[in-house]
């Protein structure tokens, strides 16, 4: 099962799973009929991609939840949602992709309530998902985390001055999942950098089809064993330098 913020289950993931590259992992893992997909979104209602798969003729279950990352409550309440469906059964995955990006901003000119915000949807968001879902975790034999990175959240890579608070929040998303991995060895928590994806966040100049990306995502999560966890990957599963 998998749960996605979306969330997936039995064979589950979890992404923000309303559109682009969590809309696009979401009808991948439908295609196998061995996955449960929990797809979370802050408004269901709307999210009318999600409704057309749920409608549609995919071979696995979709369930999709109200959730939103930026609000402690709403993570409480729907991951208590995805808890309930389970009905005591194994969470296999979950894919923590939703997340925010304010700009272009730089070091010395950021807004300190964008840096927070985004904070708080980008880090905060992912730790409190993976803590409220951690009982069907360790009920599975998998047990993998997979938190959404960014090439930019690389100093390594060595990438420049921009997009300032989005680099921070990524960076720190990347430590929260070292620290998963190292508090608990018996989960395999990772991170992994979906490339320059076209979608509303991505841009129009960007290079990859979400298609592209997800299915080399979905390889390297399928394939992840211990030896990857508490690791930085691209999406088609070099390893990344922090």
């Amino acid at each position: 099962m998998v749960v996605f913020n979306w969330f997936l289950t039995g064979n589950v993931k979890a992404f923000s799973a309303s559109r682009g590259i969590g809309l696009e992992t979401t009808r991948q893992l439908l295609q196998s009929s061995s996955n449960t997909v929990f797809a979370t979104c802050r408004s269901p209602s709307t999210a009318s991609g999600l409704s057309a798969l749920a409608s549609g003729s995919s071979a696995g279950k979709l369930h999709i939840v109200q959730l939103d990352v930026a609000d402690e409550a709403s993570i409480k309440k729907g991951t208590s949602e995805v808890l309930r469906l389970l009905d005591g059964a194994a969470l296999d995955y979950v894919i923590n992709n939703a997340g925010i990006n304010r700009g272009a901003d730089f070091a010395f000119n950021f807004s300190p309530t964008d840096l927070a915000d985004t904070i708080t949807s980008n880090v905060v968001g992912p730790a409190l998902i993976a803590r409220h879902l951690l009982p069907a975790i360790e009920k599975s034999s998998r047990k993998v985390i997979v938190n959404m990175s960014s090439g930019l959240a690389s100093i390594g890579k060595n990438l420049g001055p921009k997009s300032t608070s989005y680099s921070i929040s990524k960076t720190a998303v990347n430590m929260l999942t070292y620290k998963q991995a190292r508090e608990r060895p018996d989960l395999i928590p990772f991170v992994i950098d979906p490339g320059w994806v076209k979608t509303k966040m991505g841009g129009p100049g960007a290079i990859l089809e979400p298609h592209q990306s997800v299915s080399g995502i979905l390889k390297v999560i399928i394939n992840a064993t211990s030896a990857n966890a508490g690791k930085f990957y691209g999406y088609m599963g070099n390893e990344i330098p922090w």
